[in-house]
């Protein structure tokens, strides 16, 4: 049993990604049903609706005030859904709120079941999601009112989350969602990544324009943009960001090469000089490609592991099986592959043209290629 103090963050058992609190009779009959239905969830609810078989189905109970349990609910779960008033819970959660980049998902549950309602951390949080699934199980009605999901529009701050896009900066999210949700010109300029981001069964809204390149959306002055690209934007380029947001795609491949026991400060060093020569981003890295000798190398491991790189890593003749601009004999007499860093890229990729073919630096060899897509413009018109 879970004794609520106040002034004490209660230890609670955390297994799941989501908790489901409830305080009432009906509540828990209700929290004993999801519990079934939800299998990454915890229960939480009050030891005087215990029915002894709590220990053995994971479920805790509390006493006390239910509003000494959300400080530590808050931290450690991505999702709470409350099976308590709308009002009350608004009150418990209000001294605890940080900002939408770090609160959880709150949902509300009223006490028959019959409304499941989005209150907090929508987009980011999950909220929205969470209410469509928990309303779909439990056969409730979802309600969601969220903007950009009652108009189905383009959620900004979710715009290409499930490719693994992310943000330059946050400071511009509000007023571009603004400018979606109040239906002004909006240009979406998509450079690079994954275009199938629109999934709406309706039509993209006549407001929203998609662009190839930054220049051509310039040119016909919209109120606000979404700018995908894995590229360092050029000065005159940057006006399109003055009510814009810049999203960089996961779509850089970095092949690498290195002598045994390159440090990872030098391995390091030759990517950020190169991705700076050739403007590019290092947020839009995706993955770094090698051969398999070097699945060992401690310094490009460290250098993966430090930025959430996969490493991938080819045996000498998958990398001999790729076309190469410049076969070492060299390298073959070392690895058994003509090359390391290029093919790796291309085998990776798919690309025939890389961005960087090859360039050493001391200890490093490098090459660079842009996994390819096609155009945005393409996909949302199939």
């Amino acid at each position: 049993m879970i004794a609520l103090v106040e002034g004490v963050i209660p230890d609670i058992d955390v297994n799941g990604d989501v908790a489901v609190v409830a305080i009432t009779k009906h509540g828990v009959e209700l929290a004993r049903r999801m519990q079934q239905l939800f299998g990454n969830s915890d229960m939480y609810y009050m030891g005087k609706f215990a029915r002894g078989d709590e220990e053995a189905r994971g479920i805790q109970l509390f006493e006390g005030s239910v509003r000494l349990l959300f400080p530590a609910l808050f931290p450690r779960y991505k999702g709470i859904v409350c099976i308590i008033s709308l009002g009350a819970v608004v009150r418990m959660i209000a001294p605890l709120l940080k900002d939408k980049k770090e609160d959880p998902g709150i949902v509300v549950i009223d006490d028959k079941g019959e409304h499941v309602i989005s209150v907090l951390s929508g987009h980011l949080g999950g909220a929205n999601e969470l209410t469509q699934e928990v309303a779909a199980a439990i056969g409730a009605r979802a309600v969601v009112t969220t903007a950009s999901d009652v108009q189905k529009t383009i959620a900004v701050d979710l715009f290409g989350r499930r490719f693994g896009w992310s943000w330059e900066s946050a400071d511009k999210l509000t007023p571009v969602s603004a400018s979606v949700v109040n239906e002004e010109r909006v240009a979406v300029v998509q450079e690079s990544g994954e275009p199938d981001w629109w999934t709406r069964e309706a039509p993209l809204p006549a407001t929203i324009r998609v662009y190839g390149t930054i220049a051509e959306a310039l040119a016909d002055e919209p109120e606000a943009a979404l700018v995908v690209t894995h590229r360092l934007l050029a000065q005159e380029e940057e006006a399109i960001l003055r009510n814009g947001v810049l999203y960089r795609p996961k779509v850089i491949a970095l092949g690498i090469g290195c002598n045994r026991g390159t440090s990872a400060e030098e391995i390091e060093a030759i990517i950020e000089e190169t991705l700076a020569e050739l403007r590019m981003s290092r947020k839009s890295v995706k993955a770094v490609c090698t051969i398999d000798l070097k699945q060992d190398e401690e310094g490009l491991l460290a250098v993966c592991e430090r930025h959430g790189w996969p490493l991938h890593v080819y045996s000498a003749a998958e990398l001999n099986e790729m076309p190469m601009d410049s076969p070492s004999d060299t390298v073959f007499r070392f690895t058994g592959a003509y090359g390391v860093s290029e093919p790796a890229v291309k085998r990776y990729t798919g690309a025939s043209e890389l961005a960087l073919v090859k360039k050493k630096s001391g200890n490093v060899t490098i090459s660079v290629g842009i996994v390819p897509f096609p155009s945005a413009k393409e996909a949302i018109s199939r």
